[in-house]
């Protein structure tokens, strides 16, 4: 059995303790909000958890195994590392921390320690984003031309992170769990509209060495809220609408020959496949509590989460080189290599 102990339980906090209460071999032992009125939230609907205003109560508890960290990101390195140092296992919400040197030193920590660090980019374990990964490993779609991506709806606005850290991000981890590589340029514009506060309009394009482009549009401007997104392959294509309450994902069977042949040169060098579509099945689990049993898992069997903190580092450092060159007015920024770069791509 493991025992969780949760901080923060405002936007986000309530979706995660209602699963994690449904996860076969946990307890929630205890969660922690600075503010009274949270607390009561959690004692009117889960009387047998403890609550607390402070951390600290869950740091120093040696019951508890696992702390989740569901707080505002200027938080997460400072809870995170605390957890990790008292040997408990983290999890922490999107993005993993402010700066790519603070994602590093949690991953050094919790590698040092042998303790499980989970960031949760829940789209990850969507059963859309999965199925997509699935055609994507097999060869369905082909050699991935480009992904294009529009993220946008009015509101909400954030005081701490800028639309890129707050919406791109999502694009981000699809794209490295889709792709299996890591980008090699970035090329961000963007702006805040009301002064003093983060930007909330942003284009980002990225560049990958295997010729892949991706494109992703994210305003917390719009009129509507969108979420869409279209991945092109050589041989098929897809279409993913997170909002679509049935076929969320759709594969056609369309796409563009070229050739070079010199019997064809006085004829059009590009043909056009119109196939069919279709709309594969999708399980209906939610993906948080996929995620949360996910974490479970790696803990009981001492394995790398698919999200695991390394992948966290590379998104905040995504996050990083789209925010520079949105301040350089769309300058190209290089992205770092490492050494060892593991994606679980369709995993």
């Amino acid at each position: 059995m493991v025992s969780i102990g949760l901080v923060g339980y405002g936007y986000w906090g309530p979706n995660l303790l209602r699963n994690f209460v449904d996860v076969p071999g946990v307890t929630v032992s205890a969660v922690a909000d600075a503010r009274p009125s949270q607390l009561e939230a959690v004692s009117r609907r889960y009387p047998a958890i403890r609550t607390t205003k402070h951390f600290s109560d869950l740091v120093v508890d040696p019951s508890i195994d696992a702390i989740v960290v569901a707080t505002p990101v200027s938080t997460h390195f400072e809870f995170g590392m605390a957890a990790l140092k008292a040997g408990k296992h983290v999890w922490l919400e999107k993005p993993m921390t402010e700066t790519s040197h603070q994602a590093e030193r949690l991953v050094e920590e919790a590698e040092k320690r042998s303790l499980t660090l989970f960031v949760d980019h829940t789209f990850v374990y969507t059963s859309a984003v999965r199925k997509m990964a699935e055609l994507v490993k097999a060869g369905e779609l082909g050699k991935i031309l480009y992904y294009d991506s529009t993220r946008v709806n009015l509101g909400l606005f954030q005081r701490d992170v800028n639309v890129i850290a707050d919406l791109a991000v999502h694009d981000f981890s699809i794209l490295a769990y889709l792709l299996g590589e890591h980008p090699t340029a970035v090329s961000a514009s963007g702006i805040n509209h009301f002064p003093g506060t983060p930007e909330n309009l942003a284009y980002i394009t990225l560049f990958y060495d295997s010729g892949t482009i991706a494109h992703t549009n994210v305003s917390w401007l719009a009129p509507v809220k969108v979420r869409q997104v279209l991945v092109g392959g050589s041989k098929k294509m897809i279409t993913y609408d997170d909002l679509e309450p049935s076929e969320k994902v759709k594969v056609y069977d369309k796409g563009v020959s070229f050739t070079d042949d010199p019997k064809q040169i006085q004829e059009m060098r590009v043909g056009y496949r119109m196939g069919d579509m279709w709309a594969p099945k999708l399980d209906g689990g939610e993906a948080l509590k996929v995620a949360a049993e996910h974490f479970i898992d790696c803990i009981a069997r001492r394995a790398n989460p698919m999200t695991d903190g390394r992948f966290g580092l590379r998104i905040v450092e995504l996050i990083e080189a789209a925010t520079s060159s949105m301040g350089g007015r769309g300058e190209t920024v290089h992205i770092r290599r490492r050494p060892v770069d593991e994606l679980p791509a369709g995993a």
